[in-house]
């Protein structure tokens, strides 16, 4: 990167970064240790540009996703994966007919409804904090690790209930 003349970075990390911290929000501060190599390689990865950052002035913003979802109104921000395997278009598929064997993957969480509970961010979000983070690295800010997502989890029935109330149907 020094050779390249690049000295700035804005890095895509994760918030698998976090292990099962068990509160919510997490604060920044609350990183390691992590439950598997996603988690453990991205914060190896921010581990690294900090100590770059430290020997070479090289700045850089950690961008730490929770779970990205959605997709652009216009189409061209968003996923497509085949097979799904992401909850909310795999529920709107399974609603057009598309998956037949929609399932609930665990009941047996310690939350109010048995149900994993996650944070979601939607891309068009995610799109505008990595201009805001290229923004603030571009003024001569030294960068940071920021998290990104709402602070608020929803269970995977909590988001099965909003998609029977937007759509009138039941997964």
């Amino acid at each position: 990167m020094r050779e390249a003349g690049c000295d700035r970075l804005v890095f895509s990390s994760t918030g698998a970064v976090y292990g099962n911290a068990g509160r919510d929000p997490i604060p920044e501060s609350a990183a390691g240790p992590t439950v598997n190599p996603y988690g453990r390689s991205k914060f190896m990865i921010e581990q690294m540009l900090a100590d770059y950052r430290a020997a070479y002035r090289f700045n850089s913003v950690c961008l730490r996703y929770f779970n990205a979802c959605g997709a652009d109104a216009s189409g061209t921000i968003g996923e497509l994966r085949d097979p799904e395997t992401h909850l909310i278009p795999r529920a709107l598929m399974a609603l057009l007919g598309h998956v037949p064997d929609f399932a609930i993957f665990g009941e047996d969480y310690e939350t109010p409804d048995g149900t994993a509970v996650r944070d979601y961010i939607h891309v068009d979000d995610l799109a505008s904090a990595h201009i805001a983070a290229l923004e603030l690295l571009l003024k001569g800010d030294a960068g940071g690790v920021f998290n990104l997502g709402t602070g608020t989890g929803y269970s995977v029935r909590e988001v099965l209930d909003a998609i029977r109330a937007e759509t009138g149907e039941a997964v």
